[in-house]
């Protein structure tokens, strides 16, 4: 049985797919040359599962996604006070480019945005650092991060070096305060050469999961951050990730996110999974058209709202698989959301099945929301599609929608065939 997951993933695009409104950024020459049409979609559950469908494996410029991570790579190296004397956290309702700081000490208000991306960025490998070990070090983490040797796109960070003197002004205002001790020039080579480290669609989920998973790298496995960074992390991303856009994104989408100019877009749900889109098209923000009109169906579907009241709690959701006489019971239990759904049926995928008949026991599940039991009915739609006979067993009627994506319903018994 194949997972229906990548079909939601593609059912996701499809109805973003028609709106052509934005524009790709220009005032970087090698991006406006990027293929408008271009929309991919990947999502990495901190079990390690990474499901994608659309445009996930083209190559592209992560540009400001980076700085999530730098900045993440920062207070792993210096911890939060000393990262907190050259920026703060504070939403800045100000374009990402902004040559503003803050008035009080002269820091930039956010890690989100050029000025204090730029701050944080010299202080990676240590502020003595030449450029090229500084990049290399970065470079080394993203791949970490990853999980795959990541590369930088040299003819993206000439193009972008050639067309950058708002950021050299953003770095000389730093210099001016002390904020930064590197040259103006440096400070924004290094800042640009990290924009220009080229992923794609399936190594930002994966790479959005690591600051999900608390740090560590969902599919190797891999200790890279700790908790306390992360959780700091995702903080500042929900409410300055999306610049001047935020607000709106905390209560439509209401996850940790983080945009980039070349069309990319992150979401971190903690301790379940990181989402990644990309689709070139920006809006007067600078954030994905597409992208974002995606997100919010994913959140709205999947139920992943931070401030949702929907219990997103569950532990080892199968029970136990047992073969009966005549079927193959699935017991599950706690409570049957999208995350739990993904885990059974992650399990399933791979189970021989010796029966004909398979039978779903949700008497022990004590709540369901709406995508849990959509994805689950797929599932059991896809089994019957494979030749078996399906059936649930429902005590307590907690399944009130047993229709198919088919028309069909799915037939209920009356008893465990467990237990006879």
């Amino acid at each position: 049985m194949d997972s229906p997951i990548p079909d939601y993933l593609e059912q996701i695009l499809s109805n973003v797919w028609d709106d052509t409104d934005g524009e790709v950024a220009d005032y970087i020459p090698e991006l406006a040359e990027t293929d408008p049409s271009y929309l991919g979609a990947a999502l990495c559950t901190t079990t390690g599962h990474l499901y994608s469908t659309g445009d996930c494996t083209v190559p592209f410029s992560i540009q400001s996604i980076s700085k999530p991570f730098v900045y993440a790579l920062a207070l792993e190296e210096y911890g939060l006070d000393k990262v907190r004397e050259i920026v703060g956290m504070e939403p800045s309702g100000e374009a990402f480019n902004e040559l503003s700081l803050n008035r009080y000490d002269n820091r930039p208000v956010n890690p989100m945005i050029n000025a204090g991306a730029i701050a944080v960025t010299q202080l990676i490998n240590g502020v003595d650092s030449s450029v090229e070990d500084r990049v290399e070090c970065i470079r080394a983490y993203f791949s970490q991060m990853a999980g795959r040797e990541l590369r930088i796109v040299e003819s993206v960070c000439e193009s972008e070096l050639g067309s950058t003197d708002r950021n050299y002004s953003l770095a000389h205002m730093l210099r001016n305060y002390d904020i930064i001790s590197d040259e103006a020039h440096d400070a924004v080579a290094t800042y640009v050469n990290q924009c220009a480290i080229e992923v794609t669609t399936e190594d930002l989920a994966v790479m959005a999961a690591t600051l999900a998973n608390g740090g560590k790298q969902p599919v190797t496995r891999e200790k890279i951050l700790s908790t306390q960074v992360c959780r700091q992390t995702l903080a500042v991303m929900s409410s300055a990730g999306m610049y001047d856009g935020a607000g709106r994104w905390m209560a439509a989408v209401g996850i940790p996110a983080k945009s980039g100019v070349s069309g990319g877009l992150i979401g971190c749900l903690p301790g379940q999974l990181g989402v990644a889109t990309y689709s070139p098209r920006l809006n007067e923000e600078g954030n994905s058209v597409r992208g974002v009109r995606a997100f919010e169906l994913l959140s709205n579907d999947m139920g992943l709202h931070l401030m949702s009241t929907e219990d997103r709690y569950n532990v080892h959701s199968i029970r136990n698989v047992e073969d009966t006489a005549d079927a193959t019971v699935i017991h599950l239990q706690g409570v049957l959301n999208f995350n739990a759904a993904e885990s059974i049926l992650y399990q399933l995928a791979d189970y021989e099945w010796d029966r004909r008949r398979v039978v779903l026991d949700v008497s022990r599940v004590t709540e369901t929301n709406r995508m849990g039991w959509k994805m689950m009915k797929e599932g059991l739609r896809r089994l019957r599609e494979a030749g078996k006979d399906i059936a649930v067993v429902d005590p307590d009627d907690n399944l009130t929608n047993r229709t198919l994506s088919d028309g069909t319903e799915v037939p209920v018994r009356d008893e465990d065939p467990a237990e006879n």
